[in-house]
């Protein structure tokens, strides 16, 4: 007789999880196996006690779309389509000026998605013939246009594979990402259910497949049933291809805020064993690594070690690596206020290495160092790595009651 429960089941990149009620089961996936085989033979006994319409699965197991955005101001439309995109799960590989494009490099890989932003809808168009020639020698698969009105004529006709979005700037240059987000969202998701590992479980499931990302987000104003945290925190989810970091809106000042209370960040090139090599190069460019591997009592040298010892000390630097990245030191995301922090909740592979200890050394230097502050949030882990269950038991709640 089938299970009139529900089974859920988040693969990543190098565990996946299987959650019976309260009870989780964390397996270390072969690679030896398809995704799929390897479930089956590790958990086809629990798979056969549940009907498809029963068992619901999200994934992490690809690292996210890759983008280039070419905009008119960095003061607006070029930072409103980066926050925006990332904030979908986007790999950001550059940003172009409108006014460089012409003398700017241009990609060697395809990119998944080209976004074209800037002006206002009551303006005059931005791009013109050449700049539009210059669009048609990047290599893409999605090309999306956010800005003016103004510009749909020329690109409809000479673009005609463009996809039209309403304005990422609204009449008083707020930020207007409701659209664009989707749009992103929706690109990354059929990436993941596209993969042909991740089509092959639908052979389990009647339900879609969503990504882990979206799902931790959807989970963050549940959490404060589960953990003892309060608001504002942040989640970070440190794993084998992304770090991803979920905020609540109430850290920004500016008019970055989206229409959610929630936002996330997902990190491509900062995952500790797909991504290890970027992690590693962005690590030897940061000014404070050096000092922080000194005050682990490492050296240079760890980076290059595969080890448990240099597992631990990766997991840490992409810790302050991500903090790093959100914080009013580096201008390219988005700038939380991490000051205002009650608690960091740390959720993903990490949770299976680190300490409590080891994570609030990386914290405390972060915030001696770069904040000038001596008292660091609560340290909060989500050592059954469950918060992902969370988000999809409440997705589920609100597809049965639509």
């Amino acid at each position: 007789m089938k299970n009139s429960q529900t089974l859920l089941i988040d693969v990543g990149s190098t565990y996946f999880k299987v959650a019976q009620g309260e009870r989780i089961q964390h397996h270390f996936r072969d690679f030896g196996r398809s995704i799929r085989q390897d479930l089956e033979a590790k958990c086809g006994t629990i798979l056969a006690q549940y009907p498809p319409e029963a068992i619901r699965i999200c994934s992490s197991a690809n690292g996210g779309l890759s983008t280039l955005i070419v905009g008119m101001s960095r003061s607006f439309s070029i930072k409103y389509a980066v926050n925006t995109a990332f904030n979908s799960g986007i790999n950001i590989i550059d940003t172009l000026l409108l006014e460089e494009l012409d003398r700017s490099p241009i990609p060697t890989e395809r990119v998944d998605v080209l976004i074209l932003a800037g002006g206002v809808d009551d303006a005059e168009p931005i791009f013109d013939e050449q700049s539009i020639r210059a669009l048609r020698r990047i290599p893409c698969h999605n090309i999306v246009h956010v800005g003016s009105q103004a510009d749909r004529p020329l690109l409809t006709r000479l673009l005609p594979e463009t996809v039209f979005l309403p304005n990422i700037l609204d009449e008083k240059l707020r930020i207007n990402e409701s659209e664009l987000k989707r749009y992103l969202t929706d690109l990354y998701q059929a990436d993941i259910v596209g993969k042909e590992e991740i089509k092959s479980l639908y052979a389990l499931t009647d339900n879609q497949i969503y990504s882990t990302p979206y799902i931790v987000n959807r989970a963050l104003p549940f959490i404060g049933e589960k953990l003892d945290v309060a608001d504002p925190f942040i989640v970070i989810d440190i794993g084998g291809a992304t770090t991803d970091i979920h905020y609540s809106s109430d850290l920004i000042d500016d008019n970055l805020a989206g229409e959610g209370g929630y936002d996330r960040l997902v990190f491509k090139k900062l995952g500790v064993y797909k991504s290890r090599e970027s992690l590693v190069h962005t690590a030897r460019q940061n000014e404070f690594v050096f000092e922080l591997l000194s005050s682990l009592n490492v050296t240079e040298d760890i980076l290059e070690q595969h080890s448990e010892a240099a597992t631990k000390v990766l997991m840490q630097l992409a810790i302050f690596l991500v903090l790093y990245k959100v914080s009013a030191h580096h201008g390219d995301y988005v700038d939380l206020r991490l000051e205002r922090l009650n608690a960091i909740v740390f959720t993903g592979g990490i949770t299976k290495v680190l300490s409590d200890e080891e994570m609030q050394s990386i914290v405390h230097f972060f915030y001696r160092k770069l904040l000038h502050y001596h008292q660091i949030p609560r340290i909060v882990p989500d050592r059954n790595y469950e918060i992902w269950t969370y988000g999809i038991r409440a997705l589920s709640s609100e597809k049965e009651e639509s």
